[in-house]
């Protein structure tokens, strides 16, 4: 009957676009794995990037050079210090004021080189550190063995010169594990400052220079304090505390 055919064909066009449906990627992929014999491929390959070093890890595995002309200056400096301690426990002020001079100098014109023939690294930045350190603390021994009455008279301005560079020394160990190395503006304008008057003072000049240079240097070393403290990290070059106070609102470890 007529009427009867209808369902038949439209059961049929129904199964005919089932079988002609076209089967999913999944199912493409491991019907080739089947037959090539190959292990089917994901249908949908995630690519992860590595994630990007920061910055001052980027700097550690950069390859270095050591032969630079600042790295010398430093190095210099660590080499003068038992030289001073060597003429001031002889008795041999001239040649300790010689030899203090160049100390002082290689001092000013390590940083000057590093940034005119871009010889800037962390090795130079912790041997000046070191050489800095060296040279802090061999210089009151061996003015004592040379003036020790001009010493007595200044007793107390030494004192300070003293504890105010060996302060944020340790608070920087105890904090970082490491020496700090920020090389701020104030820290340098004290050394220029002290180096001159100091050696203005040892061959007999006024003691007001110096006087003032104590204090400058207080305040530089205050000013490291503070940038110990505000800092979770250890980080090289910090010229002031608006840019320690600045690494801190961008984030930079």
């Amino acid at each position: 009957m007529p009427w009867e055919s209808t369902p038949l064909r439209t059961r049929d066009r129904g199964a005919s676009r089932r079988c002609h449906r076209r089967p999913s990627p999944d199912i493409q992929s491991r019907t080739a794995g089947a037959a090539t014999g190959l292990a089917p491929l994901p249908s949908r390959v995630t690519i992860s990037r590595p994630a990007r070093e920061p910055a001052d890890a980027v700097i550690e595995h950069r390859k270095e050079p050591l032969a630079t002309i600042p790295n010398a200056l430093s190095a210099l400096r660590l080499v003068l210090a038992p030289v001073l301690v060597g003429l001031a426990w002889t008795g041999r002020p001239t040649a300790f004021l010689v030899a203090l001079s160049i100390s002082l100098l290689s001092d000013l014109s390590d940083g000057w080189f590093a940034r005119r023939f871009d010889q800037a690294t962390q090795l130079g930045t912790l041997l000046d550190s070191y050489g800095d350190l060296a040279t802090y603390l061999t210089v009151p021994v061996c003015a004592w063995w040379l003036w020790p009455d001009l010493i007595r008279q200044e007793g107390w301005y030494a004192a300070a010169i003293v504890a105010a560079y060996v302060f944020p020394i340790v608070l920087g160990y105890l904090k970082y594990g490491r020496l700090t190395a920020y090389h701020t503006y104030g820290a340098k304008l004290s050394a220029v400052v002290l180096g001159a008057s100091a050696l203005a003072l040892f061959a007999g000049g006024p003691a007001l220079p110096f006087r003032i240079a104590a204090w400058i240097l207080v305040f530089a070393e205050l000013e490291e304090i503070a940038i110990t403290t505000i800092l979770p990290e250890w980080h090289a070059n910090v010229p002031s505390i608006l840019h320690a106070r600045r690494l801190l609102r961008t984030g930079s470890h």
